[in-house]
Order: structure tokens, then sequence, then C-alpha cells
């Protein structure tokens, strides 16, 4: 891989960049991250067009274990948990005084801590390293979203497109009644999951050694952390932060949603018998690969690939071409899913051509 692609993927630090710029120069800058994300990326990735290369299979390990990909998702952990007590520390000085303004940093804060920095933290949750899981529990705390470490692995990646999985979104099915059931439903299942694998250490659920106690006490101690901390330096009890920490929260898991809503819309495997499905492969997962937009989110847009190979690093992920298509990155398909007829009359000929070319009959309903 050359230089210049490698230098790549430190493209998404220009979100936080751009977001701390924003906030200092004041006014209506603080959109300045928004507009960026989702109208210069997606023109950049429009005159970009796609980069369909794979790298060659004899090089895969090699690169696979450089440790430069991992050292650029290390030091993002730190700068986000950086990035993020800077913001409530904003909170603090009383110079947001407009309601469009405090919109404009908190949508801005969520497009660092979700919309790049769930993306990191589901690239460092797949891994074995017992650093590198850490790491993405450590991001996911900023997000109030730590049950994803569990739900992901071992639900969604065990049942995706197959009715069981809250995060596989149904043909004609909106965004907005697809993130009521993945949140509240994946939730509960983050819950069964580690309920279920206490019981088999003859344990009860409600347990210290259960990790989704701890999931949620976490972020509130992390955040009651920084309200005490603020709070005692500006002599004055600060509830705007622990607004602006569950509000910026909020929309970084809303935009995880919506990146789950884009990426399994309407996918399904095929059930070879009741209650087994097909084995995953590169056919059930919407894949993205535009050049731009990959860099920013660490190749999450090759989708195909990481379900078939959950272990596989980002920057090794490959193309597909049998796998269905996005007709644009997730920039630009997040909005259209904000407006369902758009996302219905867009997505649903492609997804019926999908079924055509790869779903028996009796999943073509």
């Amino acid at each position: 891989m050359t230089a210049l692609r490698k230098l790549g993927f430190f493209a998404a630090f220009v979100i936080p960049a751009l977001a701390i710029t924003g906030y200092y120069l004041d006014g209506w800058w603080n959109y300045l991250a928004i507009i960026f994300s989702f109208l210069i990326i997606p023109l950049i990735d429009s005159q970009s067009g796609l980069d369909t290369t794979n790298i060659a299979s004899e090089q895969q390990k090699n690169i696979g274990e450089e440790f430069y990909y991992r050292f650029v998702t290390y030091v993002w952990t730190y700068i986000q948990i950086a990035f993020v007590i800077w913001a409530c520390g904003v909170m603090g000085t009383g110079n947001i005084n407009t309601l469009w303004e405090w919109i404009g940093f908190t949508v801005s804060t969520a497009l660092v801590t979700g919309g790049i920095g769930i993306t990191v933290a589901h690239e460092l949750g797949h891994k074995k390293s017992a650093l590198e899981r850490f790491y993405s529990k450590a991001l996911l705390m900023t997000v109030c979203y730590m049950h994803f470490y569990i739900e992901h692995n071992r639900g969604h990646h065990v049942l995706v497109a197959t009715p069981a999985d809250p995060a596989t979104a149904r043909k004609n099915e909106s965004f907005y009644a697809f993130w009521v059931r993945s949140v509240f439903q994946g939730y509960a299942h983050a819950w069964k999951l580690e309920a279920e694998s206490l019981e088999k250490k003859n344990l009860p659920a409600f347990h210290w050694k259960n990790n989704m106690v701890w999931f949620a006490v976490f972020p509130i101690l992390f955040c009651a952390a920084l309200t005490a901390f603020f709070s005692i330096l500006h002599g004055t009890i600060l509830w705007q932060i622990p607004v602006f920490f569950f509000s910026q929260s909020i929309l970084a898991f809303t935009l995880l949603e919506m990146v789950n809503y884009v990426e399994h819309y309407g996918i399904t495997r095929t059930e070879v018998s009741p209650g087994r499905y097909e084995r995953v492969n590169p056919a059930h997962s919407w894949n993205a690969s535009h050049l731009v937009s990959n860099f920013f989110l660490f190749q999450l847009q090759r989708h195909s690939d990481h379900h078939v190979n959950a272990i596989k690093r980002y920057q090794v992920l490959n193309h597909y071409e049998e796998s269905p298509q996005l007709p644009f990155g997730y920039p630009t398909m997040i909005i259209i899913a904000t407006l369902p007829p758009l996302w219905f009359s867009m997505m649903n000929a492609r997804l019926d051509e999908w079924r055509s070319r790869t779903a028996t009959p009796s999943v073509q309903t």
C-alpha cells in the first residue's frame, strides 16, 4: 500500500479539528464539521469515484499485521477521549449562548464520537488483543453504548440478515421505526446474551461479573466525574454538562443506527431448515467502495467482506463485485435514509434486483 494511501486513514482526524475550529470561530461556524461531513465529503466522493482494488492475497498477511494501522486507531482513542473532555469543558464556559449554536456544537461532537468514534470502536472490538478491546469499550463509554460490544459481536454477527436480528432493517421499514427496534431490542438482547453466559457458570443474571451492569454504570460515572470536575473548577453546578453529554451520546448512536440501517436494509439469508440459515457470504451486506468516505470510515463501507471475515483488519478488507452495491457512500446514504419515500424509491428496486439474483423464491415475498 502506498504511503499516500496509508496517510489517507488519518483523514478522520479532520472532523474533530473542524469541530474545534468551528467552536473558536464562533456562531454559525459551529456547523463547519457538519457541512464538511454531509456536503464536502459527498462532493469529493462523487469526483474521486470508486476504489475497487484489493490488496494482493500474498500481501494481506503482512499488511494486516502492520502496526501503523493499529497505531492510527490507538491515536484516535486518545484524541476522542480528550475531545469529549474538552467539549464538556466548553459547556462550562458559557460561551455557547444560543440554541442554534448548541445544536451545531452538539451535532459536531456526535460526528466525532459517533460518526468516527463508534466506527473505530467497532474495528477494535472485533480484535483478539485485550488492549484493543479495552480501547473499544472506552470509546463506547463516551457515547453510552457499551452494550454494542456484546450485541454486535455475539448477536448481530450471528443473526445478521435474519428476522431475529434487531440491526437488520426490513424491506419498507423506515429508519425511524428501525431505530426504535434496533436500539431497544438490541439492548435487551445484550442483557439476554450476558445472562445466558452467566447461567453457564451457575451465576445469577444480576452479578458483578455481568458486563451489562458495568456497561450501564461506566458512562454515568464518566459523566459524573466530568461534571464534578468542571463544576468545582467554575465554582457552580454545571447541569449543562450532563445534558450535553447524554444528548451527544443519543445523536452518536443514532448515527451508528443509520449506518446499520444502510448496511443491511432488506437483506435476508435463506432459511435452509426451521431456524437455520445459510452461511453469511459477500451477498449479505450492502457494499460501498467510494474512495474518500472509506478513508474517513476506516473502510467500514466494505461491509460485505467484514461480515464474511469479522476479525479481518480494515486496511485489507476486499471489494466484492457480487455484493449488492450502494449508489453512494455512507454520508450521502444516511441523509437519504432520513427521507423514507426517497429511500424506498432508490433502494427497493436495487433490493428487488438483488433478490432476483440471489434469493430463493420463498425469500422473495
